[in-house]
């Protein structure tokens, strides 16, 4: 199977190929879990969802296609969770620190789910062109709303909220990111991320 191909081959359309398309990823989550992105071979994906090689092959070309389908919904559940986030600090402008509070919360809660998982899909997945698109797309979306809010909140202090607000997204996904897959002992996420509030606050407000 060539590598290079990381579509789907075909979209299911009947209620039972969906179905299998949905086991077949729900399992491929499973097996990246538990064995990473080496050893989680088709085969034991196909095993894992009870269906045959072949019919994985009908709808996945190879593991990295699946891998793929499940950064493509990870990047669907950041749009649901993060979208009402940024619809509040457009609409309803929260003060400074309530407002971090709300984004690096959202953030930590977006990696918490399936840690192993994440860890695979982030560090050891392909990243195709039409699927950097579709994270930078999630990426400007969070800046946008970012900035937005920084230009209206009245204790915020910058020259120039776009730049801000990219470097606010910048340093919660790098930090949730990390506080998440790579764990510190001794120290609880939440000391972290109540940190991490602290010194965006301490920017922000100048």
């Amino acid at each position: 199977m060539p590598t290079n191909d990381l579509r789907a081959r075909k979209a299911p359309r009947q209620a039972r190929s969906r179905e299998t398309v949905e086991a077949l990823v729900e399992a491929a989550a499973q097996v990246f879990e538990r064995h990473g992105y080496a050893a989680g071979t088709t085969n034991r994906i196909a095993e894992r969802a009870g269906v045959s090689i072949g019919s994985l092959y009908q709808y996945f070309p190879n593991k990295d296609a699946l891998l793929v389908a499940l950064v493509e919904r990870h990047v669907a559940d950041g749009v649901a969770l993060l979208g009402p986030l940024a619809a509040a600090l457009r609409s309803e402008p929260p003060p400074l620190r309530e407002g971090l509070e709300r984004i690096v919360s959202a953030m930590v809660a977006l990696h918490a789910e399936r840690p192993a998982l994440h860890r695979v899909l982030f560090e050891e997945a392909p990243r195709p062109p039409e699927l950097r698109r579709r994270l930078d797309a999630l990426f400007a979306g969070a800046v946008a709303a970012v900035a937005a809010w920084l230009d209206v909140a009245p204790d915020a202090r910058v020259a120039d909220p776009r730049l801000a607000a990219e470097l606010v997204v910048q340093v919660t996904e790098s930090v949730t990111h990390n506080l998440v897959i790579h764990p510190a002992s001794g120290r609880p996420s939440e000391t972290y991320a109540a940190e991490t509030v602290t010194l965006l606050e301490a920017y922000l407000s100048g």
